[in-house]
């Protein structure tokens, strides 16, 4: 993948992910087709594809799937504090849940020991998907609240590093 640097590694298949800048045409045709995207009313075209914040935009090395992570004040209901998963998708061979938790790494070296978390509008997804649950295979936690708007919230917490010494 031209243009992008490698930040992720699967230890059986080489490189996995790189990031890209936001505005990285590949990434933005590829969310273009995830249910999130944003379209101008006046049909002007969207240049960027995460709002503002300190942001990581990731691409897997063969552009089949896309993850962005956001770390901003979000003003959703209840109040979310942490490191946003503002888009996923998948449209490779990858397994999403392996996507995911390798993406995970990556999140927690830039933002260590944050709080990860993600939204899914279960209204948008197609009859009979179980809405998050490729983040349920990589461990998340379905929290048992919606957002104000209905949206439904997913959240990781990194396992703690700390050493304990046994006497």
């Amino acid at each position: 993948m031209a243009g992008g640097e490698v930040v992720g590694v699967n230890s059986l298949t080489g490189e996995l992910w790189v990031s890209v800048k936001d505005g990285n045409r590949y990434f933005r045709w590829m969310l273009n087709r995830h249910y999130s995207a944003r379209k101008y009313k006046d049909n002007r075209k969207v240049r960027l594809s995460v709002g503002p914040g300190n942001k990581l935009l990731l691409m897997t090395v063969d552009g089949q799937a896309i993850f962005a992570w956001r770390k901003f004040i979000d003003d959703a209901v209840p109040k979310q504090t942490g490191v946003n998963c503002a888009v996923f998708r998948n449209e490779g061979d990858y397994l999403s849940s392996n996507l995911i938790l390798e993406a995970e790494k990556i999140a927690w070296k830039q933002w260590p020991g944050e709080r990860l978390y993600t939204y899914v509008d279960e209204t948008k997804l197609p009859q009979g998907k179980r809405p998050g649950y490729c983040f349920e295979c990589a461990g998340w936690i379905r929290l048992p609240y919606r957002t104000k708007s209905g949206k439904l919230v997913f959240e990781k917490q990194e396992l703690s590093r700390e050493v304990v010494t046994v006497k």
